[in-house]
């Protein structure tokens, strides 16, 4: 199977859908990765924290594609935003995946009450220079995050990952990312279920009905709309039959009226966990 693919502002292409590898770790997540791979993912996204970058560079070198037919994202934790530090973990997560060059890099946290972030760029732009990896990005960065890096570097990122999905669609800041040239990435593009809603996007009535309706599984409307709102997401799946279900998503559409109902679903505490990156901090 293909993928169409949006294009950067730096005017790299890369997928409009990744795979997450979040828990894909040992021989099982290897074999995961590769099954992927097969199917045609071609994007993969992986992060110091999630301590499996090795797993994914053992399933690159296995899948007998070449390095540059695959891009591998990973991401800097927030115990390391010192400058000095933060070159350090870009250096032992290349040497952890045994890779040349990671394709994307990003901050992972801005972590604002500790306040290294635009340091944490700062290092992120060197390693740019060196080669280390190809383009730079965020995650969970709000829009007065990324204006201070902005205005303190003049470097604006190509990605920024934030937590998507129906019950919390971030309309504000995936308007804010277009505006600013920089492509929204989805994680948790299904929802995991919220503690505070009633029950998950996949059983929800309406999304059962949308998919019935084109003759799909719920995950694929899900997956079908945040491609239609213009956002890349990254399911995570350790099933075949899952992860081919989840890359089946572009010979249908959602029509006006399907979008419109699933705009209803958006909810202020539709997020997954109490992770708002104004306040909360991973290390």
């Amino acid at each position: 199977m293909t993928i169409p693919y949006y294009t950067l502002r730096n005017g790299d292409q890369v997928p409009q859908v990744g795979l997450g590898t979040y828990k894909l770790k040992g021989r099982a997540g290897v074999d995961s990765i590769k099954a992927a791979l097969d199917i045609g993912y071609r994007y993969l996204d992986t992060a110091y924290n999630y301590e499996n970058e090795g797993t994914v560079g053992q399933a690159i070198r296995e899948s007998g594609l070449a390095r540059d037919q695959i891009q591998v994202a990973s991401k800097l934790p927030g115990r390391y935003h010192a400058y000095d530090l933060a070159l350090t973990a870009i250096e032992e997560s290349l040497y952890r995946a045994q890779l040349d060059y990671y394709d994307y890099y990003l901050i992972h946290w801005p972590n604002p009450k500790q306040g290294h972030y635009v340091e944490a760029w700062q290092a992120l732009i060197e390693a740019k220079k060196r080669g280390y990896v190809k383009a730079i990005g965020v995650s969970n960065f709000l829009p007065e995050h990324i204006d201070r890096l902005i205005e303190e570097t003049q470097e604006v990122p190509v990605i920024n990952q934030v937590e998507t999905h129906p019950y919390f669609q971030q309309a504000k800041q995936i308007a804010y990312d277009r505006d600013h040239g920089i492509l929204t990435q989805a994680w948790s593009p299904l929802g995991r279920g919220s503690e505070k809603m009633s029950e998950s996007i996949l059983e929800q009535e309406l999304i059962k009905k949308i998919a019935e309706k084109h003759g799909k599984t719920p995950g694929q409307v899900v997956l079908r709309w945040h491609l239609q709102i213009g956002t890349m997401p990254i399911p995570k799946s350790s099933h075949a039959d899952r992860l081919e279900e989840n890359f089946k998503v572009f010979d249908f559409e959602l029509d006006d009226d399907d979008m419109a109902q699933i705009a209803r679903l958006d909810h202020p505490n539709g997020r997954t966990g109490a992770q708002n990156p104004a306040v909360y901090e991973e290390f």
